[in-house]
């Protein structure tokens, strides 16, 4: 297996945990999964001069969401131009040498490799990230000797972020509730990220995650992908393989929506499969709230107690900690919510179909 010093030292790591593991999951041996197509969506209808159009297009958004949990989006606003440089500046990035990623302090010190806490192969992912707050992505101190970097990443992280209040403003208020729980309101630059992800190839097993099987904890996550592919998710009890667009953003729903709208919207679990040959980069804008916002279902009986974002995040890294996975929403089921989780989500599926004042 070839390795250049930009590489860091996943192999060694695994090769770790596959010699002092104490655990180990049944090897599944990999099959080809069905390729699904997600729910497409143009943006564009959103500025109609046709109110049944716009209604339509938010319509679709929220029923992908509740659905899938997963959709993509064309005419998002962000150009082709802007990704293709944001993808030329994130492949320099990764390229540079193991020790200037992981010890120069670059991007606020971001820099992530493998899996610290996994405790047997089938907790670790091959890959590699820079998880970047949004308060520090225009901070010049921060790029060192990638000053190119700095212009493109401030444009792309506005970017998305823009996109992303805009479809969850769209999202919460079919949930019938937005004057009076505003996202806009609680959610801030201060936790709200922007991660660099990129998966080198892996040879040596195909049974290797790049990401493991996770959900977000956030209220929803916008990922712009090259055309490698790799991201699976769950769709009616099995693994499907979602095809690229290279036209297309995907959008996915995090824990918090799921647990705001009573299990309306669905965080589903996700991951992300090895390429053998090929190396993959993508990049995630994560949108969170405040540390200290109370999350609470929009309806009763809530099927989750309430809790604040910090709440959660310390449980989440705990569950790791202890076990090397994450639980996630579960934790928060209240007594007896198990038998309410099927027919509350049964009659939570209507649409409101928010009334969407055209895009100037």
């Amino acid at each position: 297996m070839a390795h250049s010093d930009s590489d860091p030292p996943l192999l060694n790591h695994y090769g770790t945990l596959l010699c002092h593991s104490t655990q180990w999951d049944e090897p599944q041996t990999r099959v080809t999964m069905e390729e699904c197509q997600l729910p497409l969506i143009d943006l564009c209808d959103l500025g109609s001069d046709d109110e049944m159009v716009r209604r339509a297009c938010a319509a679709a958004i929220c029923k992908a969401s509740s659905e899938w949990g997963f959709f993509q989006v064309v005419n998002h606003g962000i150009s082709s131009q802007l990704v293709d440089k944001m993808r030329c500046e994130q492949v320099k990035l990764f390229r540079a040498p193991f020790e200037t990623k992981a010890t120069s302090g670059l991007l606020n010190n971001s820099y992530r490799w493998g899996s610290p806490r996994a405790t047997c192969p089938n907790q670790f992912s091959w890959s590699e990230a820079f998880h970047v707050p949004l308060t520090k992505v225009s901070d010049e101190a921060c790029y060192g000797d990638f000053k190119s970097l700095r212009e493109v990443m401030t444009c792309f992280a506005a970017a998305m972020s823009e996109l992303s209040r805009l479809l969850a403003g769209i999202l919460t208020e079919n949930l019938g509730n937005w004057k009076q729980a505003s996202i806009s309101n609680i959610c801030d630059e201060t936790t709200c990220f922007l991660r660099l992800n990129h998966y080198p190839a892996c040879p040596i097993s195909p049974e290797i995650f790049g990401l493991v099987p996770h959900t977000d904890s956030d209220f929803l996550t916008i990922l712009c992908q090259d055309q490698v592919g790799g991201l699976q998710l769950m769709k009616d009890s099995k693994w499907v393989t979602v095809k690229p667009n290279k036209d297309a953003l995907i959008v996915n729903i995090g824990d918090l929506f799921q647990a705001w709208s009573n299990d309306v919207y669905k965080s589903v679990e996700h991951k992300v499969v090895s390429n053998a040959t090929t190396d993959r980069y993508s990049i995630a804008y994560f949108l969170c709230p405040s540390y200290d916002s109370l999350i609470e279902s929009f309806v009763k009986p809530s099927i989750y107690r309430r809790f604040t974002f910090r709440e959660y995040r310390e449980q989440v890294q705990e569950d790791v900690r202890k076990t090397g996975y994450k639980v996630g929403l579960p934790r928060f089921l209240l007594k007896g919510s198990e038998d309410l989780t099927t027919t509350t989500t049964e009659s939570n599926t209507r649409l409101y179909i928010p009334s969407i004042t055209a895009k100037s």
